[in-house]
């Protein structure tokens, strides 16, 4: 991983000037064709995708291949990795046995450091994840788990510089025209120096680690056939454990090849960059190949340094709601996303902006996959917990021919309680654990695709908590939720924003607010757009249903307001001339009406920032000859007439009832005195 050093826990490196006779020069003086360099050949061959230039991809049934003819090299590597946790495992008992737990724990930390370091990259990384959850590891891991970011040993640099040779064509003092001593950080996969290039701009160089490609092909096939033998022999675990490794396996396949990583670096900036306080650094590609990297280099400070970034009057908790943002916009809007968003990944910069580093481990999340996921948020808020069951099986995480019978309720009883506060307030850990052990219960699958998201959202929720305990993701969330389900113009969308805003054939005005205030908080919220694309839709085919139900929603306002008026006027008259008006119409209760909602509606509006009643006056003026609004109004208008001549008649026979004199009946006396002929 690159990391890019603190300024107050590094010392600036020391740089090695090259004395440059000739013009500054872009290119290196010879580029040879990339070296496998830290694969046998037998399994490069094998997982080559092209021989040409040797761009290596994770080939599963390549590598298995490979290894079982193998058994004495795969069984030294089991016993190098059983045998050191077996030795931490013991040293813990042995600490509960003798009561010294805190006496040892930071023996203990340092110990699980140094045995994660030495067990190589894929070890490094689950380290690298605990070190930001202080709500799971004590505070003596943390700090050791941390330098698993950046503070890994180094390899030499004649190794290191070799590699430079063999990728850009010469040694690095001829290439750049500074180049430090020593590397200024060192991560699981590279090492990094800085340098100077001889157009003058400071970049930062990364190598690749020697042998990485042999030590994690070899750990994957490992890992792998113990994720197939756990799925075999343990029926409670339903997740596709083989796919989840393969996904890993994919990624860090991909990080190996830093030309990916450039290429990853330069997507991230063109879909990201623009957002507010976001930094991308620059690639240079005439000194990038496979296994060195150079990118523009950024000052900066971690995140987790609290004290640090205060003294610079950075604000590291506005930073750390930046990173939830952008977060938001990979996983739900673009879909590719950055998948180890761990400290040494994510800098602040000394003129307050997020800068992301290390573009190797990526991961994308497809268009129906980031639909579910915001149809899942809606119908959780709207406590749809059959919509929400529906949801799993389009996220892959049920099957269809699932029987959601007895999951539904069960969905009831987990989010019940959490669902009592508001959607804001939720706590992100406390759900995604009662949903965990919801998923032991009943055939729940965790897709491959959803490791990775829950790693990166996970990761990032820990470097929040650090800063601040109180830190609720979902209440960050929420605003580009509901900025999304109103200006999103997909089918999905349209139709989840319809799920929320009516309930059995009501307008529910309430919701309608909440989203809109929820919506002033994001970042890039367009009320313009908003309302354009607002007007577009409700006056389309698709918005038929909606412009009949606000339709309806205006002659219940209409109705209601002139019913009060007549009441006001009635009880105003009464109360002057002392006529007898209507007792009961003056008496009568006003009758509710749905315009204080459609006030507060345009307050909000009001308040938002970019609120432009020109805008408004010129979209009406674009409305009046709309046929769509013309039948709205037809049918308000045909509505209300028939409501008044309903209530006008209903009055008048209940006046001309009420008129009536009352029949006195015959005494009963009179009627038997009547002869008998008579009486029949």
């Amino acid at each position: 991983m690159q990391t890019v050093p603190s300024p107050s826990h590094h010392p600036e490196p020391t740089l090695q000037t090259v004395t440059v006779e000739s013009q500054p020069v872009v290119d290196p003086p010879h580029r040879p064709r990339s070296s496998m360099g830290t694969l046998p050949p037998e399994l490069a061959d094998v997982i080559a995708s092209d021989a040409r230039d040797e761009a290596i991809r994770y080939n599963p049934e390549a590598i298995a291949n490979y290894y079982r003819g193998r058994p004495l090299m795969v069984f030294r590597r089991i016993v190098a990795i059983i045998l050191p946790f077996l030795s931490f495992g013991l040293g813990i008992w042995w600490d509960r046995w003798t009561g010294r737990v805190k006496a040892g724990q930071a023996q203990r930390a340092k110990q699980l450091r140094i045995l994660l370091t030495q067990l190589g990259p894929a070890y490094i990384k689950v380290g690298q994840a605990l070190s930001t959850r202080p709500d799971l590891v004590p505070p003596s891991y943390l700090e050791e788990l941390t330098q698993l970011q950046d503070q890994l040993p180094p390899f030499p640099n004649e190794i290191a510089f070799r590699f430079i040779e063999e990728e850009l064509g010469d040694r690095p003092e001829q290439i750049y025209a500074e180049f430090s001593e020593h590397p200024v950080a060192a991560a699981s996969l590279g090492q990094v120096y800085k340098a100077r290039l001889k157009t003058g701009e400071q970049v930062a160089v990364k190598v690749q680690r020697p042998g990485l490609a042999l030590r994690i092909t070899l750990d994957l096939y490992i890992l792998r056939q113990l994720a197939a033998l756990t799925a075999r022999m343990v029926k409670a675990v339903r997740s596709d454990l083989v796919g989840i490794m393969d996904e890993f396996g994919a990624r860090i396949f991909e990080e190996m090849d830093y030309t990916q990583e450039g290429h990853n670096a330069e997507r991230f900036a063109s879909l990201y960059g623009h957002i507010q306080d976001i930094y991308v650094p620059r690639i240079y590609w005439p000194y990038t190949q496979r296994r060195v990297l150079t990118m523009e280099w950024i000052n900066g400070t971690k995140l987790t340094q609290i004290a640090e970034l205060k003294s610079q009057g950075i604000d590291a908790a506005y930073l750390v709601e930046v990173g939830v943002q952008c977060s938001l916009r990979q996983l739900l809007e673009h879909g590719f996303f950055h998948a180890d968003p761990h400290p040494g990944n994510l800098f602040a910069t000394p003129e307050g902006k997020l800068a992301y580093l290390d573009f190797g481990m990526m991961s994308e999340v497809k268009p129906y996959q980031r639909y579910g996921l915001i149809e899942a948020v809606v119908h959780l808020v709207n406590r749809d917990f059959e919509g929400l069951a529906q949801d799993y099986i389009k996220l892959e995480f049920l099957s269809e021919d699932t029987d959601l019978t007895p999951i539904i309720p069960a969905f009831a009883d987990v989010f019940n309680d959490a669902l009592s506060a508001s959607v804001a307030e939720m706590n992100f850990k406390s759900i995604t654990d009662q949903l965990s052990g919801l998923m032991y219960e009943y055939p729940f699958r965790v897709p491959a695709y959803y490791a990775l998201i829950i790693r990166s959202l996970v990761t990032l929720e820990g470097i929040a908590i650090n800063i601040d305990p109180n830190f609720k993701v979902l209440s960050k969330a929420y605003p580009y939720v509901a900025r999304r389900l109103l200006t999103d113009q997909s089918p999905e969308l349209r139709s989840s924003l319809q799920d929320l805003l009516f309930k059995d054939g009501d307008f529910r005005w309430n919701r309608l607010e909440n989203l809109l205030r929820n919506a002033q908080d994001s970042q890039d919220y367009d009320l313009n757009q908003v309302l354009d694309q607002t007007v577009t839709f409700l006056f389309s085919d698709r918005g038929t249903f909606i412009r009949d139900r606000i339709s309806a929603e205006i002659v219940n306002a209409l109705d209601a307001a002139g019913r009060n008026a007549v009441h006001r006027a009635t009880h105003w008259l009464q109360a002057r001339t002392g006529l007898p008006l209507g007792a009961d119409s003056a008496d009568a209760a006003p009758a509710p009406s749905n315009l204080e909602p459609l006030g507060r509606i345009l307050n909000l509006l009001k308040e938002t920032p970019g609120f432009d009643p020109m805008t408004l006056a010129s979209m009406a003026a674009k409305l009046v000859v709309k046929p769509e609004l013309h039948h709205m109004g037809q049918q308000i208008a045909t509505e209300l007439t028939q409501r008044s001549l309903a209530r006008l008649i209903r009055e008048l026979m209940q006046e001309s009832e009420e008129s009536k004199p009352l029949r006195s009946p015959q005494p009963y006396a009179k009627q038997r005195s009547l002869p008998a002929a008579r009486r029949r």
